[in-house]
């Protein structure tokens, strides 16, 4: 049975769920209104626009919280800080590698050319942000970015590798490696 939601922003962690594990692609509108407890009213009553405008919703929803939790504290604290705080956040919101990247999940579906520009932003403001972070710690520019770069590409990484190999911890032990790594 339908259930009944007040507001639009109730549904959306539940849509991110339903991307997270059948991609855009895969989301059809039976998985979302199965995902959700919603009828297919409700669904577009909060959704006007359709898949489509559900993704961008939840995409909105993951960069809010990235950048509240992640890039704000690489931007505003201290070096060092930033970066404990960032390892910290990035741990709880992949629920200790437990829970896939829906970012990285769009990057590489069928659906990467329809969100590339969305996709590509969040994934260049948390390297701009985690270099400024380290050249404020004393690394030179061209280090820093290497290093943002590498420290991403081994979170993103090691979801995967975490997630194959039914190895949560091997999540967080990358966690650790990058803390310090990048200290």
């Amino acid at each position: 049975m339908a259930r009944t939601i007040a507001e639009r922003s109730d549904v959306v962690p539940q849509l991110a769920e339903v991307f997270r594990s059948y991609g855009y692609e895969g989301a059809s509108l039976a998985r979302i209104t199965e995902g959700t407890g919603l009828g297919k009213g409700s669904i577009y009553h909060f959704f006007p626009g359709g898949k489509e405008e559900m993704a961008q919703a939840v995409l909105d929803d993951i960069d809010a919280w990235f950048r509240e939790r992640v890039f704000l504290p690489l931007r505003q604290s201290a070096a060092p800080d930033g970066v404990a705080a960032m390892l910290r956040a990035v741990g709880q919101y992949f629920m200790s590698g437990q829970r896939v990247c829906l970012v990285g999940v769009f990057a590489l579906g069928n659906e990467r050319d329809r969100f590339a520009q969305r996709v590509r932003g969040y994934f260049d403001e948390w390297i701009v942000a985690l270099a400024g972070a380290l050249e404020r710690a004393g690394r030179d520019p061209a280090q820093a970015r290497d290093l943002a770069e590498e420290a991403v590409g081994a979170i993103q990484g090691a979801l995967v590798l975490a997630r194959a190999a039914e190895q949560p911890a091997l999540f967080m032990r990358t966690l650790e490696r990058l803390g310090r790594r990048l200290a």
